[in-house]
């Protein structure tokens, strides 16, 4: 359950809550119902924005080994998945621990991260296509904590063998 609507349950439980906190559980509740909508559009179009995105893969990478591009389109599903159910519960922690912190060794230890950026590159002109820009701000802290994580940060291992 979201952080935010649990707060207000348990300050619920000994006192009848106050006509802000009231407005704010409104809210809260209105920006779940619109974190709802996000979750359930990408789950209803997640095969055919990712068909795309493997066939616009093969032609951008012609001779790559087609295991390492269904790796590649695999890691940002997944990705996809569980950053969406993040937005849903709007726990950037669960995100991390979930997916980010195991995927990312694997990622660069696969030397993977061209064809990544080039996924997570056709991923948002997609779901910019799917989603207006009020939707797009709910689901882009997610987006944005994967790319940070997994393209642009080196892991350890990678950063010591630079330094010697």
């Amino acid at each position: 359950m979201q952080k935010d609507l649990e707060t207000f349950f348990y300050e619920a439980e000994d006192h009848y809550l106050e006509s802000s906190d009231l407005q704010s559980l409104k809210q809260a509740t209105e920006t779940l119902k619109q974190r709802l909508e996000i979750y359930q559009n990408l789950r209803d179009q997640e095969l055919p924005m990712f068909q795309c995105i493997a066939d616009s893969l093969v032609e951008a990478f012609p001779d790559e080994n087609m295991q390492r591009l269904e790796q590649g389109l695999k890691h940002w599903m997944s990705v996809m998945r569980y950053g969406t159910m993040a937005m849903l519960l709007n726990n950037p922690d669960y995100f991390r621990h979930r997916i980010l912190e195991w995927l990312t060794d694997m990622i660069h230890a696969q030397e993977m991260v061209a064809i990544e950026t080039y996924i997570f590159e056709s991923l948002m002109q997609g779901l910019e296509e799917i989603f207006s820009s009020e939707q797009m701000l709910l689901l882009m802290p997610f987006l944005e904590q994967a790319k940070t994580i997994l393209l642009e940060i080196k892991p350890e291992c990678e950063t010591l063998k630079v330094g010697k």
